[in-house]
């Protein structure tokens, strides 16, 4: 069987992701992954065209799933097109589970309880130990915002987000961020990382990239949740990104030429699924369209798609919640990272002003976990919603590529300090909602 074990070999990396995309990292897992490889190694030699061995396999994982999911007696759920005040018991439709994977989770939660387990709202505030008026609230806008997701319209088709007309200054405004002493507050961001926009319907937003020192807006993006949308039966939402026509023309040899370049891809839009379940927001396909070429890469692609979009083991996604946790200390332009190797932790509670107005903020820091060589300082306002992007680079980043080192190309830049080693500060990003 050694045309099985090369085949099996090859495949199992995407059979995983997808058992655990579904089931989650629990050890039932681990067990309908050995029975899909059993029943696979039995059933081989049926198998005509080896060719299709990967959705073979794929079709064994499937029906694993569905067999441990019925096993589960996994509760079904009620149509809620018209609401009442107390649970009632109804008919499962697949088009009230998608829309409810569409929404916040805190509106799949109150949901969940209420009509699927047929908890009473002091029985719900009991078991969350929030107050009961709170559950009401929660309990009507998760209710409203159910309502105008549903019914939509099905699978491969869109629903277009309201547009707003938006548009970002032609060059950075003048900001300023003030640490505060005050311990920094926990925080819910559920931007999807890297492109700002919560994968939630009738969500939408414009963000560019600010070169420095010039502070010219060298590529911006208009992006909209357009709609439900699944790929490889995960249920999520599908997202526009349409790359908007330069303001500023860069200058020949500025670094941020190959910036724009890696962000635009050269590209005229970008479509994503994306998803946000379990804590964790993740993409779970990109597709790219130039010159009226579309190029789709999926979860389960590998490093083709892992290394630009995927986060976390088998892509599990970038976390939702975050709280300071000491991983990462910040006294001015000094930072001392717990761990040499990559993490993120919120370092701090500032105050930002942009715009005319004053943001209560957090600052959360990524160091290498997005890119090797990397620092980015992401400030967060109390809703988790980016206020202000900025990116720094180590000093010897790509030094290869660009023959100097960051303070020899950008000398008048902002520079830090992580565990001794210099980083300068490189481009920012700001977001238009």
């Amino acid at each position: 069987m050694e045309q099985f074990e090369m085949l099996l070999t090859s495949s199992k990396t995407a059979v995983e992701r997808w058992v655990k995309a579904h089931i989650g990292n629990r050890a039932d897992a681990e067990d309908i992954l050995q029975e899909t490889y059993l029943a696979a190694f039995k059933g081989f030699a049926g198998l005509q065209d080896k060719a299709f061995f990967l959705p073979w396999i794929l079709g064994i994982a499937r029906r694993k799933c569905a067999d441990w999911y019925r096993a589960q007696g996994k509760n079904r759920i009620i149509l809620m097109d018209n609401l009442p005040d107390q649970a009632e018991p109804g008919p499962a439709e697949s088009m009230v589970e998608e829309t409810l994977e569409c929404l916040p989770e805190k509106d799949r939660l109150m949901l969940r309880l209420f009509y699927q387990k047929r908890l009473s709202q002091k029985q719900i505030s009991d078991h969350l130990q929030i107050p009961e008026g709170t559950v009401k609230s929660r309990l009507n806008a998760a209710r409203s915002r159910f309502r105008a997701a549903y019914p939509y319209t099905p699978k491969g088709g869109t629903i277009m987000a309201h547009e707003k007309k938006r548009s970002l200054p032609k060059y950075l405004p003048e900001y300023s961020i003030l640490w505060k002493e005050e311990a920094p507050f926990a925080v819910e961001c559920e931007e999807m990382t890297g492109w700002f926009i919560i994968p939630h319907i009738g969500e939408s937003l414009v963000w560019g990239m600010y070169d420095l020192p010039s502070r010219k807006l060298d590529v911006s993006y208009e992006m909209n949740v357009t709609g439900p949308a699944s790929v490889h039966g995960l249920v999520g939402v599908a997202i526009k990104a349409k790359v908007l026509p330069p303001q500023n023309s860069i200058d020949s040899g500025d670094p941020m030429n190959d910036a724009v370049a890696a962000s635009s891809g050269s590209q005229e839009e970008w479509n994503f699924i994306a998803q946000e379940k379990d804590g964790y927001t993740r993409f779970l396909s990109a597709e790219s369209i130039k010159d009226g070429v579309r190029t789709l890469t999926t979860f389960l692609d590998g490093k083709k798609f892992m290394d630009n979009w995927g986060f976390g083991e088998h892509n599990c996604g970038t976390p939702i919640h975050r709280k300071a946790e000491g991983k990462i200390r910040r006294n001015g332009s000094t930072i001392t990272a717990a761990s040499v190797g990559a993490c993120m932790d919120i370092v701090g509670r500032c105050e930002v002003k942009l715009f005319g107005k004053v943001y209560d903020a957090v600052c959360l820091m990524d160091l290498g976990m997005y890119e090797a060589g990397m620092v980015s300082e992401q400030y967060l306002d109390s809703d988790g919603r980016t206020v202000l992007w900025r990116r720094f680079n180590q000093d010897e980043w790509a030094m290869d590529h660009y023959g100097k080192k960051w303070s020899e190309l950008l000398p008048d830049n902002e520079q830090i300090t992580i565990n001794g080693k210099r980083y300068v500060h490189w481009y920012d990003c700001i977001c238009i909602r």
